[in-house]
């Protein structure tokens, strides 16, 4: 009897060709598997030292020890994100460039731009729902109102006298305070900034009177006393101000919050979206990363592309309710 004998090195190529087949693997396979292999880069479209920029750099440090990459955070400012949307739109979708920001580039620039370069539901894909930072109604502290009630009460009997700011015409914050205008039957004056790099300061010197705002640059304000918060701009209270009451029923389960999380490219495979959403619940979960969100006034949440999907619908519809309440126009 005979029996076919392979040379050494033609046994070992087939025992492995045998293994990758029985595991359903394969070399592309292996490849994706090691992601990342470079740099990760997030865009943000606010400038240095706002709010979606604070708060990946401190999820993108913990981030970058899991996956042993560096994490590169990239500042594109301007137009309402548009900026930063075509740096993503016109990226290579190979999942090393995504984008962190809040909802506004989503939600609010379609109705403020005309034109826009970028479709968002054709262009982009949600990622990570990482988190929410709550707005709040605050005046400075020797305002007369001691609490929201008083406030309402006294914008009624004096209609238009009471200036609010906000961090722009079509800002959330603006859109905010034509809400509560409407659903109150009060009439304030609106002081639209720059920013709430322009809004805080104003208020602390006297400017104007009240603001709509996030928790993260009235810290040291409130601490102080030299502002006082009235009301979180919803229907329920929030975890990162829990003694501060919500405006409630009369909002219409509106709720005035920055949805914060991460877009990709349409074209980004699966697999990367799902492996650097659930390393970002990791990340979320940890009691000083937890810590330091409530510091700047935001709800770590930590949810998947579904998660974060349906929190952009949601606020998607709010937007549009409160822009034609505005009555904005596009630009």
């Amino acid at each position: 009897m005979l029996q076919a004998q392979l040379p050494r090195r033609g046994f070992l190529a087939a025992l492995t060709a045998l293994a990758i087949c029985l595991s359903g693997s394969a070399p592309e396979a292996s490849a994706q598997a090691a992601y990342p292999t470079k740099p990760i880069k997030f865009i943000v479209p606010y400038a240095v030292g706002g709010l979606p920029d604070v708060v990946i750099r401190n999820v993108g440090l913990r981030l970058g020890e899991r996956l042993q990459q560096p994490i590169v955070v990239e500042n594109k400012p301007g137009a309402g994100g548009v900026a930063a949307a075509e740096a993503l739109r016109t990226s290579p979708p190979d999942g090393y460039t995504f984008i962190f920001s809040d909802a506004a580039m989503l939600s609010i620039a379609p109705h403020i731009f005309k034109n826009l370069p970028y479709d968002a539901a054709k262009d982009f894909r949600p990622v990570s729902y990482v988190g929410r930072a709550p707005n709040f109604v605050v005046v400075s502290g020797d305002f007369p109102a001691k609490s929201f009630a008083e406030f309402v009460a006294r914008a009624k009997e004096q209609p238009g006298t009471i200036t609010c700011g906000s961090s722009g015409v079509g800002s959330l914050h603006h859109l905010t305070l034509e809400l509560m205008q409407k659903s109150l039957g009060i009439k304030v004056l609106h002081v639209p900034f720059r920013g709430s790099g322009q809004s805080v300061p104003a208020l602390l010197g006297g400017q104007i009177t009240c603001l709509l705002a996030s928790l993260a640059p009235l810290v040291a304000a409130v601490a102080d006393g030299r502002v006082r918060i009235l009301a979180v701009a919803g229907t329920n209270p929030t975890s990162v101000a829990p003694n501060v009451p919500p405006i409630g029923a009369a909002m219409n389960g509106f709720d005035s919050a920055f949805v914060l999380g991460v877009l990709a490219r349409r074209e980004v495979p699966d697999e990367i979206v799902n492996k650097l959403s659930s390393e970002i619940a990791i990340v979320l979960k940890e009691p000083a990363i937890i810590n330091a969100f409530t510091k700047q006034g935001v709800e770590a949440i930590g949810g998947g592309p579904a998660e974060y999907e349906k929190a952009l619908a949601v606020d998607a519809k709010q937007m549009a309710e409160a822009i034609k309440l505005g009555n904005l126009k596009s630009e």
